[in-house]
This record gives C-alpha cells, structure tokens and sequence, in this order.
C-alpha cells in the first residue's frame, strides 16, 4: 500500500509523467490564489459530494492544500473510501512553491 503521503518531488515525477491527478481540497479564493496547472479544484467540503462522481477508485490521486494538513484528513477520508491510491502532497502547495515551482505564489 502507498504511504499517505507523497513528496513533492515524487508528485512531480508522477504528474509530468501523465500518472496521476492532482485534487485541491483548498477554498476558490486560495487556488486563485496559487495553484498547479492542471490541478482540479475540489474544495475539502464538497470532497463528500463529489468524490464517488467525479473520482475513479483506481485513479492515482494526489491531494493538496497549502500546509499538508487539510490533504492528509482529506486523504484518510478518501482511502477509507476505497480510493486506495490517494496521497496527500506533503508540505501542500507552499512546498511544491518551494521545492518544485517557484514560479506558483506563495501566501
């Protein structure tokens, strides 16, 4: 079983790879913000109502927000789910700004 959660070095990897996708759980003020290109805006309150229509279980998942914290419950809630390959981005967006992309705003 995957870890519940990823590097942000390793997401990259993945994601320039085509072999996940990117969820943030942040509010729409906060991708405005800053966010990843082509991540899917998914704000942590309507995961519940959305998850089962717009995610598939088999999908490698990776979920953010900005510190880490949000993404984690977000992904225990997914796992418990049955979205078993669901990870949360360690460190959220303001390590992906740090360690990946300084080119995304930090806040």
């Amino acid at each position: 079983m995957l870890d519940y959660e990823i590097s942000p070095a390793e997401a990259a990897l993945l994601l320039k790879e085509k072999k996940a996708r990117l969820i943030d759980v942040r509010e729409p003020w906060e991708f405005h913000t800053a966010s990843i290109v082509g991540s899917v805006l998914m704000p942590m309150g309507d995961v519940p109502s959305r998850a089962h229509q717009e995610l598939d279980p088999d999908e490698r998942l990776v979920v953010l927000c900005h510190h880490g914290v949000r993404s984690l419950n977000t992904t225990v809630w997914l796992r418990d789910q049955g979205f078993e390959q669901a990870q949360s981005l360690r460190g959220g967006i303001d390590a992906w700004s740090a360690e990946v992309d300084s080119a995304v705003p930090r806040y």
